[in-house]
């Protein structure tokens, strides 16, 4: 009766030893579990209310040319530009600049988003143009328009086109409203988007175009571009 005590309370000993076991590997189970549950609702709250707006650039592969007045600084570029926001919070640009190089001469000239639309003479002297104003980009949202970029006044380059066929590189540049809603914590991520460089070529000029009408220039690839993120994040 002893041993067949010793060796039942051996027994159950056993059973209480592997049950604790089953629970704390249960529990570790169970607090990983909880772990990974915490840390996707952690990322999901982050990307649809915190991630501060993360801007990105993108142009399509032809934009239009246009030089109207002979013996002037004054030449067009417009440019279809989309901003897409994969930022969780609105974002606003201000303004945007367009740096144009002849890689032929090494010129450069810089132009300023003025107006919305279709550059043609008659909308020019008509006034039929939208005054460039800010674009406030929503999260998980975007937005489009066709800007119409003029030489700055104080450009002493008067024409960065030189009538030849050839290509241009040109820079795209933003500047943005800066996130202060979350104070020090929206300096940890990068800000504004990073300038779009991309090149395009430009067939021979004939000014009799410019009458009434734009020149168009286009990639080699005939593919957008655009999408590059800012300086820190992928």
């Amino acid at each position: 009766m002893r041993l067949f005590g010793a060796r039942r309370a051996a027994h159950v000993a056993g059973e209480a030893g592997h049950h604790g076991m089953l629970n704390r590997e249960g529990g570790v189970l169970t607090a990983v579990a909880s772990a990974i549950a915490l840390l996707f609702s952690s990322y999901s709250v982050y990307e649809t209310s915190v991630r501060r707006p993360d801007l990105r650039l993108f142009v399509p592969p032809t934009i239009q040319y246009s030089s109207p007045y002979q013996n002037s600084n004054f030449e067009v570029f417009v440019v279809p530009v989309t901003v897409a926001n994969v930022g969780a919070r609105s974002g606003a640009v201000l303004a945007f600049d367009l740096e144009v190089k002849n890689p032929r001469t090494g010129e450069k000239k810089m132009f300023y988003a003025a107006e919305f639309g279709r550059w043609t003479m008659t909308n020019a002297q008509s006034g039929n143009f939208e005054h460039f104003a800010p674009l406030a980009i929503p999260g998980k949202s975007s937005a489009t328009a066709s800007i119409i970029f003029y030489s700055r006044l104080d450009e002493t380059v008067m024409q960065i086109a030189d009538g030849k066929k050839g290509e241009y590189e040109l820079k795209l540049s933003a500047s943005v409203a800066e996130p202060e809603d979350l104070g020090p914590i929206d300096k940890l991520w990068a800000g504004p988007p990073a300038p779009l460089a991309f090149t395009m070529i430009m067939p021979e000029i004939d000014h009799r175009i410019f009458e009434n009408g734009t020149l168009m220039l286009y990639n080699a690839s005939w593919k957008p571009s655009g999408g590059e993120a800012p300086a820190g994040q992928p």
